[in-house]
């Protein structure tokens, strides 16, 4: 059975989260550890006029969820969303054992990508 998830358990987001950051934390983050991009509704925020952001916040935040879609394609992480509240959720990547390729360098390789 899986654990109830409070808003209490979600950690603190970082006002500079954006792709490269978040390129920077799936590059260096051990298994298990988790990086909350967003809170709010993503589809909400990123898009159109009913989103509160401003229009260079919006386009940040596309930017790091994409960076994060790329991620997890590449099976270097896992996304979960946990509710927080009404119309509320954290964003939440966590990170996965790293590939054992020879190459390019995690971050460079999501950056390439986009």
């Amino acid at each position: 059975m899986m654990a109830s998830f409070r808003p209490a358990h979600v950690a603190p987001i970082h006002a500079s989260t954006d792709e490269i950051a978040f390129c920077a934390w799936v590059a260096q983050a051990a298994p298990g550890e988790t990086l909350v991009y967003h809170r709010g509704f993503l589809a909400v925020d990123t898009f159109g006029s009913a989103s509160p952001l401003s229009p260079e916040r919006r386009s940040t935040l596309r930017r790091t969820a994409d960076a994060a879609l790329r991620a997890a394609e590449q099976d270097l992480v896992h996304l979960v969303q946990a509710r927080i509240g009404p119309d509320q959720f954290a964003y939440i990547a966590v990170a996965r054992r790293k590939p054992h390729k020879a190459g390019a360098s995690l971050s460079m390789r999501l950056l390439e990508a986009a």
